[in-house]
């Protein structure tokens, strides 16, 4: 199996700034079960409809949103799920 690789969109790292520190924390975690197995049910990975984007779970409150393209993986965006619901209809 390929490595995975993980990509930062450019906006991606801003978002990330301005998180919480638990919640950065929470977010590395969850980085490194990604790396170790995209299909670790702490994740819960699935689409969001309509739409060619992916999101994971960060905690029970904030998502990371990315797309994935063989073994990479481009995280997009990372927030709270409203601001993911507000992501979803552009």
């Amino acid at each position: 199996m390929n490595e995975i690789i993980i990509a930062y969109d450019d906006s991606f790292l801003d978002q990330y700034d301005c998180l919480p520190k638990q919640i950065k924390e929470k977010f590395k975690k969850q980085i490194k079960a990604l790396r170790n197995n995209p299909k670790h049910p702490s994740l819960r990975i699935h689409r969001i409809k309509g739409t060619e984007f992916w999101e994971f779970y960060v905690d029970e409150f904030y998502r990371c949103v990315f797309k994935q393209t063989g073994n990479i993986y481009s995280l997009y965006f990372v927030g709270t799920h409203k601001l993911i619901d507000r992501f979803n209809s552009h």
